[in-house]
């Protein structure tokens, strides 16, 4: 099982929303979860995934999930698909622009079912 919670957040009710299989291996998948778009990543061939806002500030559209994932000097990262800005998979900031965060949320992988948290 891995379970990534955002810094300060506990999760109190868990919803599957997808099986891990069901997001390919570095690559998105965009969810909704309470009326909100949620992108969710999986990172490498492991059960390690991040969730956080679909929706990208600066193209002002809701396109994150499709971002490509990869490291930007050993963080966990997303190039937004649009203007390719990066942004941190666990903290929702962008790297370029630390002024700028969007939410991230708690998620994690029970028995192949990812779960987000609230």
């Amino acid at each position: 099982m891995v379970q990534t919670i955002p810094d300060n957040q506990t999760a109190t009710q868990w919803q599957t929303v997808c099986q891990i299989t069901d997001i390919q291996p570095n690559t998105g998948v965009c969810a909704l979860f309470h009326n909100e778009q949620v992108a969710i990543f999986r990172v490498g061939e492991t059960e390690e995934v991040y969730a956080l806002s679909n929706y990208d500030p600066f193209s002002k559209a809701y396109v994150l999930s499709r971002g490509l994932v990869g490291d930007r000097q050993g963080t966990i990262k997303v190039a937004a698909p649009i203007y390719k800005q990066n942004i941190n998979l666990q903290t929702g900031e962008y790297l370029d622009a630390p002024e700028i965060k969007i939410p991230t949320y708690p998620v994690r992988v029970i028995d192949g079912e990812v779960q987000l948290g609230k």
